[in-house]
């Protein structure tokens, strides 16, 4: 990976790390689906802007409708789930679940996408999620339906990045490629296009007294803009020029920017659960990104 790349995949995770204090703050107040809608939606609005602004090109090259599909896989489906998560479980566990994307991305590679499933790639994904959970202990919960219902929102979420991913390579990359804004812009409005008729459904019950308040709206555009719109960019540019399974490696770094992230806004502790977590993080780490060894040549007899 170049070192470019290796900035990129840092400032995702930092990115999305951050999502986690802006979740905590608006999902309580303005319902699951209404922030997720509005997540998505803000979203749309950043990109809009951003390429007017940049006076990029809006040719999508035939692949508009791929765009839209993609986002409903890759940001609809797993914001809503998210969000529902984050109704019943600490943040914590929504971290530790997160973490399982490398995972599913691996046996989704390998179940339907024909991609090797090295004994690296497997022994990577079990030590960052063993990392993960040492990070994010939170306290035992409850093994009730709440339990495996947020379990289940969570593992819905992991399985479309998985697939997402994977469709972003073959639907866009493979086919001579695409301007990482313009495929986030389509993303961004296939997952809004997703969304808009559950938050309709619902819109009348959605409280507005916390939209009087500036930090709910501070957290929206930080979720919206900077977590959403700005975020998709650099995922879907790091799939082109890494793929899939290297890029769903960034969720491994996703609670360590959390627990950093909490220790200098939300003045949380540090223990030694950190440290060992993070050495097992970097383990992981290392043996998803290295690069694969060639395979030796057959002698010519």
């Amino acid at each position: 990976m170049k070192p470019a790349d290796l900035i990129r995949l840092l400032s995702l995770a930092a990115i999305w790390g951050a999502s986690f204090l802006f979740m905590r703050l608006l999902v309580p107040q303005l319902g699951a689906m209404p922030t997720a809608f509005l997540r998505v939606a803000l979203s749309v609005v950043g990109l809009l802007a951003l390429l007017a602004v940049l006076r990029c090109s809006w040719d999508f090259h035939g692949k508009f409708g791929r765009t839209l599909l993609i986002g409903v896989v890759s940001s609809g489906i797993p914001t809503a789930m998210y969000s529902l998560a984050a109704l019943v479980l600490p943040a914590g566990y929504s971290a530790i679940f997160n973490a399982t994307t490398p995972l599913m991305g691996v046996l989704v590679g390998a179940l339907f996408y024909s991609e090797a499933l090295s004994a690296a790639k497997s022994a990577g994904v079990l030590l960052g999620l063993a990392g993960v959970a040492l990070l994010t202990r939170t306290g035992p919960v409850a093994f009730d339906l709440q339990l495996l219902w947020g379990a289940a929102a969570c593992l819905t979420a992991t399985t479309c990045y998985g697939f997402s991913s994977f469709m972003t390579k073959r639907w866009i990359s493979e086919r001579g490629g695409l301007d990482a804004r313009l495929v986030a812009l389509g993303s961004q409005l296939g997952a809004t296009l997703c969304l808009l008729p559950v938050f309709a459904y619902g819109a009348a019950e959605m409280p507005l007294a916390p939209l009087a308040q500036p930090q709910v709206w501070l957290a929206l555009a930080g979720l919206g803009f900077l977590c959403t719109a700005f975020a998709y960019i650099i995922y879907f540019r790091l799939i082109a020029d890494v793929g899939p399974l290297k890029t769903l490696a960034v969720t491994f770094l996703i609670p360590p920017f959390g627990v950093f992230w909490g220790v200098l806004l939300l003045d949380e502790s540090l223990s030694w659960a950190h440290l060992q977590g993070g050495l097992l993080i970097a383990a992981a780490l290392w043996l998803v990104l290295r690069p694969a060894r060639p395979l030796p040549q057959a002698e010519i007899s």
